[in-house]
C-alpha cells in the first residue's frame, strides 16, 4: 500500500498535479475495438447476439431473456422479512427525498399579452443499466428505479447481467418491483446497453440510459450515445472515489473506515484525505493497515490504496482550494466547524458533512442519489436527480396587443441580423390588423 505523508506545500505546480491525477482509464484501441464489435454484434443480430454473448461473458446459457412475474414473486418470497424491510426502508427513503423535487410549471407574462412557460415532462422511455459483479445491487435498482417512477416515465427497462445460474438476485427484483419497473431483462455488459439504444427482437430501444458499469459499460455508453440519433445517457463515469477533510479533533478511525468503504469498490478506486494535523494523519496510517486486514475485499481495498494520496496542508482553507481542484464524487468534512467549511466547496458530486455522516449513508438510505459524476465532471455535472428523467420544454402564446407591444423591438433586431423572413413574419401580421 502507498500511505506516505504527502506535504502539499513542497510540492511544485507540476507535482501537485501528479498528487491529483486520477488513476488512468483505459481508453486503449483495443477497448474502444472490442466494443464497438460487440455493439455492431447486437445491433445486426439482435437477440442472437445477446444470447451468445452472455453466454462468452457471463458463462450461462440463456433459453428467454425477459424476467417474469413468477419470477419477481419467487423472488419475494425467498426474501428474508429483515432484508426486504431494509430494501423498503431505503426505498421510503429515497423517494421522500426525490418527491420534493417534482418541478412545477412555470407561466410567466413577461409583457402584457405575451405569456412564457416552462413545462415540464417525462422522458418517454428510460434504460436502467444494474451491475452485477461481486454482488447484487439492489440500491442502485432504487437510486434509478425511484426517480423514474416519480417522474412518470411511461416506460421503464431494467437490464442486469444474470449469474451462473441465469437468474438476477432476489434483492433486485424486490427493489425493480417497489419502483414498478415494466421489464425486467436478464443481460448486462456492453450488449446490454446495445440493446437498449438499438433494440432487438425482444428489448424495445428507450430514449435514455442511466446507471454504472464497468469500462466496457462505460465505453459502450459512450459509443452509443455517438451513433444513435436521439438516444442520452445520464453522465460520464469513472473509478469510485473519495476525498475526506479532516482536522486534528476528528475521529481517525471514522476517516480510515470512510477510505475503505470507497477503496473497497474496486482496484481502481481513489482515496484522498487532506489535513492540516501530521498527528491526524499518521493516526490515520494505522488506522488504515488495521482496518484493511479485516475486510472481506482486503486485497481489491489494498490495491486501490496504492492510489491513496494522505495530503498535509497548511492549513483548512488550503485543503478546500485543493478539494476544489480535484472536484471529488464524494466529499467527507470531519471538522470542529464543518459547516464553515461547507459554504466555500464547491465542486463535488456529494458532500457529506460531520463525523457522523459516513459517505455509506448516501449510498444506501440517507435519501440522496448515489450516482454521481466522477473523474472531475463534478464541476460541470450534477448528481442524478429527478431532473434528468425528464425533459423541460417551453410554450409561448402571444395575442394581438402584445406582438404589437414587441413588434419594433423584433424587426429592429432582424434588420440588425439581415433576416428579413423573420421580420416578414412579425409585419405581415401588423398589416393584417392594419397596425
Amino acid at each position: 500500500m502507498k500511505n506516505e505523508m504527502i506535504n502539499w506545500q513542497a510540492l511544485s505546480k507540476q507535482e501537485q498535479q501528479t498528487a491529483l491525477a486520477r488513476p488512468a482509464i483505459s481508453e486503449s484501441r483495443l477497448l474502444s475495438q472490442q466494443v464497438e464489435n460487440i455493439l455492431s454484434n447486437v445491433r445486426n443480430n439482435g437477440d442472437k447476439a445477446l444470447f451468445e454473448l452472455t453466454e462468452k461473458f457471463d458463462g450461462v446459457k440463456l433459453t428467454k431473456l425477459s424476467v417474469s412475474q413468477a419470477q419477481i414473486d419467487a423472488a419475494k418470497k425467498a426474501l428474508s422479512t429483515k432484508r426486504y424491510q431494509a430494501i423498503k426502508t431505503a426505498y421510503q427513503q429515497i423517494r421522500r427525498f426525490h418527491q420534493a423535487q417534482i418541478a412545477e410549471d412555470i407561466t410567466v407574462e413577461t409583457t402584457p399579452g405575451v405569456r412564457c412557460t416552462l413545462k415540464t415532462e417525462a422522458i418517454e422511455s428510460v434504460g436502467l443499466y444494474i451491475p452485477a459483479g461481486s454482488a447484487p445491487l439492489p440500491s442502485t435498482v432504487l437510486m434509478l428505479g425511484v426517480p423514474a417512477q416519480l417522474a412518470q416515465c411511461p416506460r421503464t427497462v431494467l437490464v442486469c447481467p444474470p449469474d451462473q445460474q441465469g437468474n438476477l438476485a432476489n434483492e433486485v427484483l424486490v427493489a425493480a418491483d417497489l419502483c414498478e419497473i415494466d421489464e425486467i431483462y436478464s443481460v448486462g455488459g456492453a450488449q446490454g446497453c446495445a440493446a437498449l439504444a438499438f433494440g432487438t427482437e425482444t428489448i424495445q430501444a428507450v430514449n435514455k440510459i442511466f446507471g454504472p458499469g464497468n469500462k466496457y459499460v462505460t465505453e459502450a455508453k459512450k459509443q452509443l450515445s455517438q451513433q444513435v440519433n436521439g438516444f442520452a445517457i445520464d453522465m460520464p463515469a469513472g473509478p469510485s472515489e473519495v476525498l475526506v477533510i479532516a482536522d486534528e479533533k476528528a475521529n481517525a478511525a471514522f476517516v480510515a473506515a470512510d477510505l475503505l468503504s470507497q477503496a473497497e469498490h474496486g482496484p481502481d478506486s481513489q482515496v484522498i484525505l487532506l489535513s492540516d494535523s501530521p498527528t491526524l494523519i499518521e493516526a490515520v496510517q494505522s488506522q488504515l493497515l488495521a482496518q484493511v486486514a479485516i475486510l472481506s475485499r482486503r486485497s481489491i481495498a489494498e490495491q486501490a490504496l496504492t492510489q491513496s494520496r494522505l495530503i498535509l496542508t497548511a492549513d483548512l482553507a488550503e485543503a478546500v482550494e485543493v478539494s476544489n481542484l480535484y472536484g471529488p464524487e464524494h466529499l467527507i468534512i470531519q471538522t470542529e466547524n464543518a459547516q464553515a467549511l461547507l459554504r466555500k466547496l464547491r465542486n463535488a458530486g456529494s458532500i457529506f458533512v460531520g463525523a457522523y455522516t459516513p459517505e455509506s449513508a448516501g449510498d444506501y438510505a440517507s435519501g440522496t442519489n448515489h450516482v454521481l459524476p466522477t473523474y472531475g465532471y463534478s464541476k460541470v455535472i450534477s448528481s442524478l436527480s429527478l431532473a434528468d428523467f425528464s425533459r423541460r420544454y417551453t410554450v409561448q402564446e402571444i395575442t394581438k396587443t402584445g406582438l404589437s407591444n414587441l413588434a419594433e423591438c423584433i424587426t429592429e433586431l432582424t434588420d440588425a441580423e439581415g433576416l428579413d423572413g423573420h421580420k416578414r413574419a412579425v409585419t405581415i401580421r401588423l398589416e393584417e390588423q392594419g397596425v
